[in-house]
């Protein structure tokens, strides 16, 4: 019997969007558990790929942003093409991200009009923007058209294995930091999403006084943070920051609890099962949390209107929330309340 083409899932390129997809990865598999599933990435969600149950690969190449990148695309395709691809599930709806599958070959090659993609897929699907949430547009490219979504989609899921775990920290000099251990990221992409540097710093003198050690986590972007941090908590303050990811995923699962704004790294740690306090401000936390299960999401205001209609108006009902006034006081309550659960089991 001649085994099922593997199917290519091209998923957005942001941190958190490709965590998600994981969910996309679950539901084939569960449709088709003999039929291989690869992913489409940037060298730097590469990393999280290999910690995704059920993918079989990553298919590597760097796309330019704002431009075509036609080197890039015949590149892309070259590879997508040298595995036979049955199917192409083109979850951004850009015109340049269904390109290379055209290009090529792939028989079926899904997903939603978007920019006028006529020829380039021939799966189309409509109706894109009258599903409320990333994961409901998703998910729907890998149903039958017409389906019904299901109420609850399958979580995403990071396994990072505890010997590697182990040797990441030793290979780091991170072995010695006893007590808990707490990660900041204090990066996030998107005006006014940030919790303020100094309150980080203030939430990490207090738990340094508790006796936890702090990971400072995020991109180079966050080295800058991650040195005021440690200058205003002391020596017990790490700076993780870096241009490799699997850094900052083997520190999450290391970790006892993660504080993270709405950001790649919240998924990141919500999909491994850290427990998460999530600091949302100017975004709708129904629309943009993790689907998994997070310790706390902590908003600004007990605006509760601006809540229920941001499920119809999304960020602009709550654009003016400003993680600013989510006081330090009460991201240091929620972290004390895990580190207290954790303690107690």
């Amino acid at each position: 019997m001649t085994p099922p083409a593997p199917i290519i899932i091209i998923p957005y390129v942001w941190i958190g969007d490709f965590v998600r997809v994981h969910s996309v990865v679950k539901l084939l598999r569960e449709q088709a558990p003999d039929r291989p599933v690869d992913m489409v990435s940037s060298t730097l969600c590469a990393p999280l790929a290999d910690y995704m149950p059920g993918v079989r690969k990553a298919i590597v190449v760097d796309m330019p942003r704002r431009r075509l990148g036609v080197p890039q695309q015949r590149e892309l395709a070259d590879k997508l093409s040298a595995e036979h691809y049955g199917q192409a599930l083109v979850m951004s709806r850009k015109w340049k991200a269904a390109l290379a599958p055209w290009l090529a070959g792939i028989s079926i090659r899904t997903g939603f009009a978007g920019e006028a993609r006529f020829g380039l897929l021939n799966d189309m699907r409509w109706g894109e923007r009258a599903l409320p949430r990333m994961i409901d547009q998703m998910g729907a490219l890998a149903l039958p058209k017409g389906a019904t979504l299901p109420k609850d989609w399958p979580l995403p899921e990071l396994r990072v294995p505890a010997d590697e775990i182990a040797q990441w920290r030793s290979r780091n000099n991170l072995t010695a930091d006893t007590g808990p251990i707490v990660t900041l990221s204090p990066g996030a992409v998107g005006a006014g999403k940030a919790w303020p540097v100094a309150h980080y710093a203030e939430l990490a003198r207090a738990l340094v006084k508790d006796g936890a050690a702090i990971w400072v986590l995020g991109g180079p972007n966050e080295t800058s943070a991650a040195q005021q941090i440690a200058e205003a908590a002391g020596s017990r303050v790490r700076d993780l920051t870096g241009n490799d990811l699997r850094n900052a995923i083997l520190a999450l699962a290391a970790a006892d609890v993660s504080v993270t704004n709405d950001s790649g790294l919240m998924h990141i740690s919500a999909a491994i099962g850290t427990p998460t306090v999530a600091i949302f401000g100017p975004t709708s936390p129904w629309h943009w949390k993790p689907l998994n299960p997070v310790a706390a999401i902590l908003e600004p205001t007990s605006d509760e209107a601006s809540r229920l209609r941001a499920r119809t108006q999304g960020n602009d009902a709550v654009a003016h929330h400003r993680t600013d006034d989510v006081a330090v006081e009460t991201v240091l309550s929620a972290v004390r309340n895990v580190l207290d659960q954790r303690k107690s089991r």
